[in-house]
């Protein structure tokens, strides 16, 4: 089988866990009972030993997915010579505000229907748990097929073994057929038009999947996700109708990924999907990173997501409360640390279209990263600015001046850096920039929220990297910001973010100098960015990545060259899949999608964005940073009064 390629996958989930629907109607990445467990179906990363539960045609036919209207829920079409077939993929979610158990939603529901004509529909499942290292077995058991992993698979919460069970109700259980491996199982259905049937997979047990009214269980989950959506009211008259139709999915996308319990968002839904094929750059992206926290908050109350916003503020608020010499750059999901982050190295899988190794933890969570500091100052800051009803409590303070003694004591050492090179630890740009923003809006919320600080040492500390960074950071060879402190010719996409956070006025000669340079060097005439380019670290990025060209977007926008920003807007727009999904990088030469996928600050850079280009339409492109304070506008999506009732 070959790999298909990141744009014909769609994805569906629930809270905290989601699996990756191809076009050709097989779910090929899928793990239970959260997101950053151990996988039960891993094609994605293996095509022979992953496995899949596939549902297609036996006759040649052609394939177009889409996503129900306002829904997390996957329609696939299938067109054959004698007839059409839809599947409907989703995992349930309850929209009625009563709380949906955890068994009731580590499921995954598959209506098949024929559309028109008749058509035969053939189903094959195959699970392989924990990364497909151990052989499941096969039971037939009342209405399906009860998969239990081998001795060495046992659920975590449980310490039992594992269980998939595949249910087939009426229509499917007569034709099902067992390989002579046992560790597959295979139907086929014949549908004529107007005919329809279910099938699916429960995690752990038979129930509830096995006697729920499967069609109430798809009602009541697009009824949550429109509900989601609804509490706001539409969407600004400067926005265009094809920008609205990418903030919903990347308002959807978001929210699949964000975990319900804690409120951390992982960076992606997969692991080892590679920055570029054939080169072993391949990351396990299934946890929270907290760097790009300004980010978050930005885009998720620019939306009208206030309790998610809160949520995440809340995760984020208590990570800030740990001794700061042990705050990492990377979080499980449910704030893991240490051991449970540790990388291995799965080596009998063979990774996304032969691309390994594949690895499953990661090994930047020890990191010293010396922006984190910055970005948590910078969170708790915007939160409040963003949210009424937040406030920084006593014991928080105390933390967050902790955070800012700590930044006053180390910003002058060299770290890892946003890309966290392994091996080469120097003094970048970003990091020397964070640290001054956790200085600076350490400041400001103590001035402006009459809370104690050693305010002349902060001042004078803030002053000191303002030096450093004016002087040893642009380089007049390269007219332009450089990557770190020991160069004159590496160029960083990092360095459009010193507008961005008010470091220097977009109109500095040296932020201007800096965004042309980006321009000429790490830019592609559609606005795609690479992320450095010249770097005695590592050899030059050829692929572009998602983010950075929403920063220079943000960076011409506040610049007031809304002409050339809204011109790469539309070209990166252009950029992602048929169904609206990014992932976190894309080929400039071809437009393969690359990196872990979907790409959760992919999305977070879109919707920022659209913020930046919409407020400055409604402006007639006259805009200074002070426009996009979160103090001094509206969000983009206000609450509507009828959702507040």
């Amino acid at each position: 089988m070959t790999y298909p390629p990141l744009r014909d996958y769609g994805i569906i989930g629930n809270d905290d866990r989601c699996a990756l629907v191809s076009r050709r109607g097989s779910i090929d990445w899928c793990c239970f009972p959260h997101l950053e467990s151990p996988s039960v179906f891993a094609r994605l990363l293996d095509a022979d030993r992953g496995g899949h539960f596939a549902v297609r045609p036996t006759d040649p036919h052609e394939s177009s997915h889409r996503y129900v209207d306002r829904t997390n829920v996957l329609e696939t079409t299938f067109e054959t010579t004698s007839g059409q077939a839809t599947v409907v993929d989703f995992m349930p979610i309850r929209a009625d505000g009563r709380e949906s158990s955890e068994s009731t939603q580590q499921a995954i529901y598959r209506r098949l229907e024929c559309d028109r004509g008749t058509v035969d529909l053939e189903l094959e499942f195959a699970p392989r748990f924990d990364y497909a290292r151990t052989d499941p077995t096969l039971e037939r058991v009342e209405n399906g097929v009860l998969a239990t992993a081998g001795e060495d698979g046992v659920d975590a919460d449980s310490a039992d073994p594992e269980q998939l069970f595949l249910y087939t109700g009426d229509a499917l259980d007569d034709a099902l057929e067992f390989r002579a491996s046992e560790t597959n199982t295979e139907a086929t259905v014949s549908l004529k038009a107007g005919d329809s049937c279910w099938t699916g997979v429960q995690y752990g047990a038979t129930e509830p999947l096995a006697s729920v009214d499967h069609q109430q269980a798809l009602d009541e989950t697009k009824r949550y996700w429109r509900e989601w959506l609804s509490h706001r009211d539409g969407a600004p008259e400067s926005m265009p109708e094809r920008w609205h139709e990418m903030v919903i999915r990347s308002e959807l996308a978001l929210k699949v990924l964000i975990h319900h319990e804690t409120g951390a968002i992982p960076a992606a839904a997969t692991t080892s999907v590679p920055e570029a094929i054939g080169e072993p750059r391949t990351w396990d992206y299934r946890y929270n990173w907290i760097r790009d926290a300004k980010f978050t908050v930005q885009a998720l109350h620019d939306t009208g997501h206030e309790q998610e916003a809160r949520e995440y503020f809340e995760w984020f608020s208590d990570i800030a409360q740990t001794d700061p010499a042990e705050i990492n750059p990377v979080y499980g999901l449910h704030g893991d640390t240490g051991d449970a982050l540790s990388e291995q190295t799965l080596e009998h899988l063979e990774g996304y279209r032969e691309t390994g190794p594949v690895r499953i933890g990661n090994a930047a969570a020890p990191q010293q990263q010396l922006d984190v500091y910055g970005t948590i100052v910078q969170a708790v800051y915007e939160t409040i600015q963003f949210d009424s009803e937040a406030m920084v409590t006593n014991e928080e303070w105390d933390a967050l001046c902790d955070i800012v003694k700590y930044v006053c004591e180390h910003w002058d050492e060299r770290d890892a850096g946003i890309w966290e090179f392994r091996d080469e630890r120097r003094h970048f740009l970003h990091s020397k920039l964070l640290c001054w923003v956790a200085l600076d809006r350490g400041i400001a919320l103590a001035t402006e929220n009459d809370l104690e600080a050693p305010l002349e040492t902060w001042r004078e500390e803030r002053d000191a990297v303002r030096e450093a960074i004016e002087a040893r950071g642009y380089s007049e060879r390269a007219s332009s910001f450089t990557q770190h402190f020991e160069s004159d010719e590496a160029l960083d996409a990092t360095a459009l973010l010193l507008p961005i956070y008010e470091f220097l006025p977009p109109e500095d000669d040296r932020v201007q100098a800096t965004i042309d340079a980006v321009i000429d060097r790490l830019t592609t005439d559609d606005g795609l960015v690479v992320r450095f380019v010249d770097s005695d670290i590592r050899r030059d990025e050829e692929k572009a990545f998602f983010l950075c060209s929403f920063w220079l977007i943000d960076a011409l926008v506040l610049s007031n060259r809304l002409e050339q920003a809204r011109e790469y807007f539309e070209n990166v727009l252009e950029r992602a899949s048929p169904l609206g999904l990014y992932s976190e990088k894309i080929d400039p030469e071809n437009d393969q999608l690359l990196g872990n996928f979907p790409q959760a600050f992919s999305h977070l850079g879109l919707l920022n964005s659209v913020t930046y280009l919409a407020r400055a339409l409604e402006s007639d492109g006259d805009v200074t940073p002070a426009d996009f304070d979160p103090g001094n506008v509206e969000t983009l999506f206000r609450r509507s009064e009828s959702s507040e009732s």
